[in-house]
């Protein structure tokens, strides 16, 4: 694969306050619930949470295909859900790249592997910055190069999926967005698709950020971000676990830690040197 350069540098993110609604005849349901999220340019972090915590909707949200409901969300320069339709479209075209988990969503389905691939970078050509590799190149490293030719509709689920990663990556993006990347693969295909996202992190610079339920994808990204009924709750910086404090001084406490302190538990804060503790005094009242 020919060698890229690290030319440019990824777009900030800044999410404050966001709040996600879907319409329901039983009344809305809250995705998202004051999700406050800073991510600086060029890091790579791994979205993790249940099914339904609100994962994908913060994806979806971050490209523009959703508008939040109430909050701010910012990528590099651009306030999200204050550009037109137009404005989201071009911007996902050459700066935004979006990879779905249903690769069907992502791809021609007549059109070879590698002309999805030619496609994708067709309308990211213009830009000042060049793209680095060829559709051909992108699908060696994903271990899809015999493959190149054959009509997407042919392929199966997993090698769909790899082609929609290459398309992702194939522009050059300034952030690259994928959801559940590794899902169809074997274990093979997986670390393929890793590599690729932490070459396209630390060659291009760009900034990285995969919804995954996979153990392996989490442990390659030197950040992890949890989610849990639509709020930020822990965050993982290189193995080290932390629990973190929202703008409004919200804690979510990890789940381990509400058998000790139950929802409605009232606890007293402990100031000390080091911190806090919490502590439930009716507990405190059982071991004496």
């Amino acid at each position: 694969m020919t060698a890229a350069v690290n030319t440019q540098r990824g777009v900030d993110i800044h999410c404050e306050g966001v709040v996600h609604l879907y319409p329901s005849p039983e009344g809305d349901v809250v995705a998202l619930r004051g999700v406050d999220l800073d991510v600086e340019g060029g890091e790579a972090l791994a979205l993790l949470g249940p099914s339904g915590s609100g994962k994908s909707t913060m994806l979806a949200l971050l490209s523009g295909l959703l508008r939040p409901s109430a909050g701010r969300i910012r990528i590099g320069s651009y306030d999200l859900p204050r550009l037109s339709n137009r404005q989201l479209l071009r911007l996902r075209a050459t700066d935004i790249s979006l990879v779905l988990q249903d690769p069907a969503r992502n791809l021609l389905p007549y059109g070879t592997a590698e002309q999805n691939v030619g496609f994708a970078q067709r309308g990211a050509r213009g830009r000042k910055r060049a793209l680095p590799w060829s559709p051909l190149e992108l699908l060696q490293q994903l271990g899809m190069g015999a493959l190149a030719g054959q009509t997407v509709a042919t392929l199966s689920g997993g090698e769909q999926q790899r082609v929609a990663i290459a398309a992702g990556a194939s522009v050059a993006p300034s952030l690259l967005l994928v959801d559940e990347p590794t899902s169809q693969l074997d274990s093979a295909s997986r670390d393929q698709v890793i590599s690729l996202l932490l070459k396209v992190n630390g060659e291009l610079g760009a900034t990285v950020v995969s919804v995954t339920h996979d153990p392996a994808v989490a442990r390659a990204m030197p950040r992890t971000v949890s989610i849990r009924d639509g709020r930020i709750g822990a965050e993982g910086r290189r193995g080290q676990e932390y629990a973190v404090v929202g703008r409004d001084g919200s804690v979510q406490l990890p789940v381990d830690v509400l058998d000790w302190l139950p929802p409605g538990t009232l606890v007293q804060v402990h100031r000390h040197n080091q911190g806090v503790d919490l502590r439930n005094p009716e507990l405190e009242d059982l071991d004496r």
